[in-house]
């Protein structure tokens, strides 16, 4: 039907019929529609999300450790035990076993804070209250050293490592009447287990502290627990000196630059070299490795000691001054680094005292060394060497001011 008029009209159309084509397109876009939504989209992963890695085992952490510690990568060695650690925090042994590694790594803070930490996992393990006595001792605390090792002691009584940590305790204290129970000590652990590295290190560190005549079975039992693993810095370090005692300077240098290479921070390797070279009279060489280890440790006035001790001998005298007021007086470095002076006492540091008196006077400054040279008289009179030398650095400002002076005559 027509509706017709003079603006519009409708008419109804004829319907057209619908495509089977069509309908079965639309049935496929169906399908497919729900094939993504049911499979795909479960199936991709959300966007931005990390990607997930797979966790390691401690073994394999562990395995790594002990690989990097064989090659003396003691620093790797430590971070793959921290890694152990943080993937199994409530081993004791992975504490102890990295203490152990961070004593002979010279970080003695650290190494008594993980033994703390297994203590605190189990308070009666035998290892980790030696462990800790060990390093308290490496700290200077040796109150606290031989209260940890005694325990360690009375949980085991047969620990190798237990007594040959006790025996470098007591040689740590440096005192007379604990030497002969070092010594005690070191054999038993010897008896109890001859393979370990730690009884080869204490047995030998107690003979070279027992006098020349056993420096070459110290050598032997030095050499031997670098036989075990030889890239410990610490061992070459004590062969060295050892080797340096006996007057084998060339294998002193040899072991000492050994050191030098696996633990380049650590100042007392170089000072043992600058000392080497000193016994062969290479003053020039000797300054350049007690320089190095005023790099190392520019705040310690031992250091700034050694260092003028090898400039006065190489007749760099100003220098030498410079060095040797730091240590004596203290002062401010070039850079800036404060070094608090040392109080006059017997041993070394009276040698720093009589060497800065000499470098004044051969530099005609007697009004500066004469009271450098009158307090060693009264500071250390037993101190028969540093009294000499006193008595010497006196005469020898006399004759240059040549004018009289009291005699001086050490003090009872």
């Amino acid at each position: 039907m027509y509706l017709r008029g003079p603006k519009w009209s409708i008419a109804r159309r004829p319907r057209r019929r619908s495509s089977p084509w069509r309908i079965l397109l639309l049935l496929i876009l169906i399908g497919v529609a729900l094939y993504f939504n049911q499979v795909v989209a479960p199936a991709t992963p959300p966007l931005f999300l990390p990607t997930p890695t797979p966790t390691r085992s401690p073994e394999s952490f562990v395995a790594e450790a002990e690989q990097f510690y064989n090659e003396g990568k003691l620093t790797q060695a430590i971070q793959a035990y921290e890694q152990a650690i943080i993937a199994d925090p409530n081993n004791p042994a992975l504490y102890v076993t990295l203490a152990r590694i961070q004593v002979f790594a010279g970080d003695y803070q650290a190494a008594i804070t993980n033994a703390e930490n297994a203590l605190l996992k189990n308070p009666n393990n035998p290892l980790a209250h030696a462990v800790h006595g060990w390093a308290l001792s490496q700290s200077g605390d040796h109150l606290a050293a031989e209260a940890a090792i005694k325990k360690a002691l009375e949980l085991d009584p047969n620990s190798a490592l237990a007594h040959a940590y006790y025996a470098e305790i007591l040689l740590n204290k440096g005192l007379l009447e604990d030497f002969n129970q070092a010594a005690a000590e070191s054999r038993r652990a010897m008896e109890l287990d001859p393979n370990l590295l730690e009884v080869h290190r204490a047995r030998g560190l107690v003979l070279l502290n027992s006098g020349p005549e056993n420096l070459g079975q110290a050598i032997q039992e030095l050499k031997a627990a670098i036989a075990i693993n030889d890239k410990i810095a610490d061992l070459h370090l004590n062969l060295g000196f050892a080797y340096r005692l006996a007057g084998e300077n060339d294998l002193a240098v040899d072991e000492l630059l050994a050191a030098y290479a696996l633990n380049p921070k650590d100042y007392n390797i170089p000072t043992e070299i600058s000392f080497a070279y000193a016994n062969e009279g290479q003053f020039g060489k000797a300054a350049q490795y007690a320089e190095d280890a005023v790099k190392i440790a520019p705040s310690n006035p031992k250091m700034h000691g050694n260092l003028g001790i090898m400039y006065y001998r190489n007749n760099d005298l100003d220098k030498a001054a410079t060095h040797l007021a730091l240590a004596v007086r203290g002062g401010v470095t070039a850079d800036g680094i404060a070094v608090k002076g040392l109080p006059l006492d017997y041993g070394k540091v009276a040698e720093y005292y009589w060497f800065f008196g000499f470098t004044l006077a051969k530099l005609n400054r007697c009004s500066e060394a004469v009271p450098i040279f009158r307090a060693l008289l009264t500071g250390v009179p037993d101190d028969q060497l540093a009294v000499d030398n006193a008595v010497a650095g006196l005469e020898l400002c006399l004759a240059s001011i040549e004018t009289p002076m009291p005699k001086a005559t050490p003090t009872p």
